[in-house]
């Protein structure tokens, strides 16, 4: 990652393929590999390794305070977004009438659990014009009645990287709706500064090159509270073996509370290692290096006879650009035959620009695009 040397070494699985789908499956470093072997050794110890997960559970929630800048006690763990978002459902406790803001550039897991038929509230779309959410287009679905305002900071769909400090502003002036932002298209390729949201969720096997089956969740102190998941278990209740243990059942609330019974421990293993492997390289330093890339495909795509999705527009490029064209089906095969890895789904190609990719990955992504359409 960043270097030839060191992208040899941790991610060899790269040495004859060009791979620019990270935004579906990221690819883990070696120390991910370790991880899990050390989590083997670790469970063989019996009810003795519980001693190590709890370790390597606090060092993840550690290291991904330091990511999100928060705090570790407001990081808990679940098993992905979509699971987050369902018991974040559950913990608003929504009545009839209330009101729920999603918008059609999100991810399934933001904008479903308010669609079931058994949540009560209206839901408001913020739509987009032309790959991009305007913010003069969200104001008017504000009110009294808005309870909750989700967003993906980055969209899976075509890449665009939302303006979170101008919607947070329009949210917290329009509304006292809490706010909540999936970080999963961003989180460890794009840095992320703290801002006054209430919720962040974000799966780990894409971009932070970790495993499934680690969903961090963020709830700053300020709105635990508000946050507090009404689930049976035992992980995250409080005093869950305690003399009441059969009167009643008191959640913790906050983060903490979404990881509803015993943590996924192979999960933590690999995404603490994903984490560490993160911050050693630095989002920072990843984003610095692969921002070039990312600017200089988005120019030459728009010099290609393709329907470009992605928002012309530098200040709203993240790590994914989106097209279609009428024959997207052979151009992916034809990318395919040439060890090139993009998206492809419903006549949407989808290109993914991550720290272990090269000048030379967009260099041959482009003649073989070229080389597709005629060119």
């Amino acid at each position: 990652m960043l270097d030839e040397a060191s992208r040899q070494r941790d991610f060899p699985s790269l040495a004859d393929r060009c791979y620019l789908n990270t935004a579906a499956e990221g690819i883990p470093p070696l120390p991910v590999a370790a991880a899990l072997q050390q989590y083997f050794v670790d469970k063989s110890l019996g009810m003795d390794g519980r001693i190590p997960h709890a370790a390597h559970w606090e060092a993840l929630r550690a290291g991904a305070s330091v990511l999100l800048g928060t705090s570790p006690d407001e990081i808990g763990l679940c098993s992905c977004s979509s699971e987050a978002f369902n018991l974040a459902a559950t913990a608003l406790r929504l009545k009839p009438g209330d009101e729920v803001v999603i918008n059609d550039l999100d991810f399934p897991a933001g904008a479903t659990p308010w669609l079931q038929e058994s949540c009560p509230a209206v839901v408001r779309l913020w739509r987009h014009r032309d790959g991009a959410l305007r913010i003069e287009d969200l104001i008017p679905l504000l009110g009294p009645k808005t309870r909750f305002v989700t967003t993906s900071l980055v969209s899976f769909f075509n890449g665009y990287l939302v303006p979170l400090e101008p919607m947070i502003q329009a949210v917290r002036r329009h509304s006292d709706a809490l706010i909540g932002v999936d970080v999963t298209q961003s989180f460890g390729r794009i840095p992320w500064h703290p801002a006054d949201v209430d919720l962040i969720v974000s799966s780990t096997h894409k971009w932070l090159l970790g495993s499934h089956g680690g969903g961090i969740v963020a709830v700053p102190k300020r709105s635990a509270e508000r946050w507090t998941v009404p689930a049976g278990g035992w992980f995250h209740l409080v005093d869950p073996f305690g003399p009441s243990r059969f009167e009643r059942a008191v959640s913790r609330p906050g983060a903490v509370g979404f990881g509803v019974g015993m943590p996924n421990y192979p999960a933590v293993y690999a995404v603490r290692a994903a984490i560490d492997y993160v911050l050693d390289v630095t989002v920072e330093a990843i984003d610095r290096a692969t921002r070039p890339l990312m600017l200089r495909l988005l120019d030459e795509l728009t010099r290609l006879p393709i329907d470009l999705l992605t928002p012309a527009e530098p200040d709203s490029i993240a790590g994914i650009v989106a097209f279609r064209h009428a024959e997207s089906d052979r151009l992916h095969r034809e990318l395919l035959a040439e060890r090139i890895h993009v998206m492809s789904h419903a006549g949407r190609l989808r290109i993914a620009v991550h720290g272990y990719n090269t000048e030379a990955d967009i260099d041959r992504l482009l003649m073989i695009l070229r080389r597709s359409l005629g060119i």
